[in-house]
């Protein structure tokens, strides 16, 4: 996946995310919606053909950038739980 920065302001972030459709775009903009700073929270395609996502991040009282950055790690560690927890019911 190829991450790049559309819109950079103080409240507001919109990345476009390349080679990402639905999967990865709506878990990441479900985790930020359990964030109480995020106001706006979506993710846009383009084009039916079109092999990236565009993801629009509002908030109020911090920033875009640390939202998103703390949903991506939470994601990370339920990710890592739920490996742990598969490699051990496999067993």
């Amino acid at each position: 996946m190829k991450v790049e920065v559309i819109k950079n302001e103080k409240d507001l972030v919109e990345i476009r995310l390349e080679g990402e459709r639905h999967s990865f775009p709506n878990l990441l903009k479900n985790k930020l919606l359990e964030d109480k700073s995020v106001d706006y929270v979506s993710y846009i395609l383009d084009h039916p053909s079109d092999d990236s996502a565009r993801l629009i991040v509002r908030t109020s009282g911090k920033s875009p950038k640390k939202a998103i950055e703390e949903a991506a790690k939470d994601i990370d560690a339920e990710l890592d739980d739920f490996a742990a927890k598969l490699k051990k019911a496999l067993k």
